[in-house]
């Protein structure tokens, strides 16, 4: 069928052969290597969202800590000791 959407095509050896065996032990329900496939990428899709939302919650947790701390004008007055 024609599209315009790109298309990959992956042999089930070497790296993939031994990502898709850990996930067949992980999920031993799913006995179709695409589905294990296509599970493998939606595991790394969450895995990757959840470190953006630890991140993201890392830095508001983290915003204004350092507030008052430094006085105005002292980066520029740190920088006068840097070499050009």
């Amino acid at each position: 069928m024609p599209t315009t959407k790109p298309r990959y095509t992956v042999t089930d050896t070497g790296d993939l052969r031994d990502q898709l065996d850990q996930a067949q032990r992980r999920w031993p329900e799913i006995r179709d290597r695409r589905e294990l496939l296509l599970k493998l990428a939606a595991a790394g899709r969450n895995a990757i969202e959840a470190e953006e939302t630890d991140r993201t919650r890392a830095v508001e947790e983290t915003a204004g800590a350092l507030s008052g701390v430094y006085e105005p004008g002292e980066l520029e007055r740190l920088r006068e000791d840097w070499p050009e």
